[in-house]
């Protein structure tokens, strides 16, 4: 089965708005936590791995997880060429795929969580993958109209912080503190529109 993802997978990194969004995030993260070469990280969406190519001089080793076979063999490539020895790319789904519990001090992802339906059962699996102390971080849409992604699109339109935190506090997670950290400028019904992307950073007890 072919995914949505893979024919995008080419042109991903040609984008400098993605790029910069993923910079500004990374910058966002190391920011709020102190990241060390001691941390192993799971970027979950990891598509190309931009946010993880940004983050990986700061943490120890970083598993990238995507569904999408083109995104990966993307990203197969950037670490190959790159040289980098700590980033190892993996194909998981966690709706239907089960990853040991060996335990991640941080999992990130961008722009991700508003794809997964089941947003109260993606968040329980971050917390059971997370060691104790550990935190996630997930960048995402504010609530929106739909006019982000257009009609056809069947994943979240947003989400509502104030509820994204409590969802978060439910699946065991404690401490969600919310920040806007990048604007997506995108035409939408024939003007350019700004979509505030948040980084919500959470910890487990």
């Amino acid at each position: 089965m072919v995914n949505e993802f893979d024919e995008k997978a080419k042109d991903w990194d040609s984008d400098p708005n993605k790029i910069s969004r993923a910079r500004t995030v990374a910058e966002a993260i190391r920011n709020r936590l102190a990241l060390g070469p001691h941390m192993e990280a799971l970027e979950y969406g990891c598509g190309t791995g931009l946010l993880s190519f940004a983050l990986q001089p700061y943490l120890g080793h970083i598993t990238l997880a995507d569904s999408s076979e083109g995104m990966l063999a993307a990203l197969r490539g950037k670490i190959a060429s790159s040289g980098v020895g700590n980033m190892t790319p993996i194909k998981l789904d966690l709706s239907v795929d089960s990853m040991p519990g060996q335990g991640f001090d941080l999992t990130y992802t961008l722009m991700t969580l508003h794809h997964i339906p089941n947003t109260d059962g993606i968040l329980r699996e971050f917390h059971r993958l997370l060691r104790p102390g550990g935190h996630l971080c997930v960048a995402d849409l504010d609530t929106e109209d739909g006019s982000f992604h257009g009609a056809g699109f069947t994943g979240h339109r947003g989400f509502d912080r104030g509820e994204l935190g409590e969802r978060a506090r439910r699946a065991g997670l404690e401490e969600a503190s919310f920040e806007t950290v990048f604007r997506v400028a995108k035409e939408a019904g024939g003007s350019t529109r700004d979509y505030p992307v948040f980084l919500m950073v959470a910890r487990k007890p």
